[in-house]
């Protein structure tokens, strides 16, 4: 989001938690002026099966064919049933990760909304492999939503939680952005996982990160709300999971780069806020 934000892609598998990301898509799609992309994909045979049986080739073909112009059809009754009309529909076959990143890439899309674990997921702790790989491969945006509602709740507070590093910057700023687009409120959040921290040390760094944030605003003439909250808890994806639930978050900000201290590298505590949390997450990459 360097750059305005012009292209949304969707991908779904029919489940119910892609309804709701549909909802989703479609409000950040309306509120950025944005074109949405829908995709579904079908899965292909393996390789294998076309060599092991190479006279059933066309059949199996034809079976791939008839699929996708099924698929077609349930994407478009499912997006008219939503009342949300894509700019682009697109049903594509290959590995559903793979797919996605690679149509993310063709159609230059700035964000891409899926479901935590659509068809995949069987339990509720667990991302599906297809949004995991999707997290761990995509260089833009990913908005991970929770799968429950079907229907978008209001974004008026976003939580960005904290460590602190240098390489924050790139969550502020997409933070920032997002605050202002959807007028809410930026809460930055510090989580104590041990106890005797220092508190005094904590607030300088919050009064420094804030003050370069309240810098940026009164520069340019804009006016977001800013606060800071420190909590504690045993592991720091549970406070941030606990704060963003009782405290009535739309969203959370996180990125998925790996910090010196390790602890918000995806597979430890951005990965277990997404498959915990029942707030959305914009998990946003290294390179973007």
């Amino acid at each position: 989001m360097k750059q305005a934000l012009k292209t949304i892609l969707w991908a779904t598998d029919f489940s119910e938690e892609s309804k709701e990301a549909l909802a989703y898509a479609r409000t950040f799609a309306a509120t950025f002026g944005a074109k949405l992309v829908a995709l579904h994909v079908v899965p292909d045979f393996a390789p294998a099966l076309y060599e092991a049986w190479p006279e059933a080739r066309a059949e199996l073909a034809g079976k791939v064919e008839a699929t996708k112009i099924s698929a077609k059809a349930q994407l478009d009754h499912m997006c008219r049933t939503a009342g949300a009309c894509p700019d682009k529909v697109l049903v594509a076959q290959g590995s559903a990760a793979k797919v996605i990143l690679q149509t993310a890439k063709k159609e230059s899309a700035g964000l891409i909304v899926v479901g935590r674990k659509g068809v995949s997921g069987k339990e509720r702790n667990l991302i599906g492999s297809v949004t995991h790989q999707v997290l761990r491969g995509s260089h833009v945006p990913v908005l991970v939503t929770k799968g429950t509602d079907a229907k978008v709740q209001p974004i008026k507070k976003i939580l960005v939680p904290t460590d602190f590093s240098s390489g924050e910057d790139i969550e502020r700023d997409h933070a920032w952005r997002l605050a202002k687009a959807f007028d809410a409120g930026l809460f930055f959040l510090y989580v104590l996982e041990l106890f005797g921290h220092d508190f005094r040390l904590t607030d300088e760094m919050f009064a420094s990160v804030l003050k370069k944030l309240k810098a940026r605003g009164k520069k340019a003439g804009e006016g977001v709300q800013i606060c800071e909250e420190v909590v504690k808890a045993v592991h720091a994806w549970e406070g941030i999971v606990e704060h963003a639930e009782t405290k009535g978050f739309g969203l959370i900000v996180m990125s998925t780069t790996v910090r010196k201290v390790g602890r918000f590298l995806l597979g430890s505590t951005t990965e277990k806020v997404i498959a915990h949390s029942r707030v959305p997450v914009f998990a946003i990459p290294r390179e973007s």
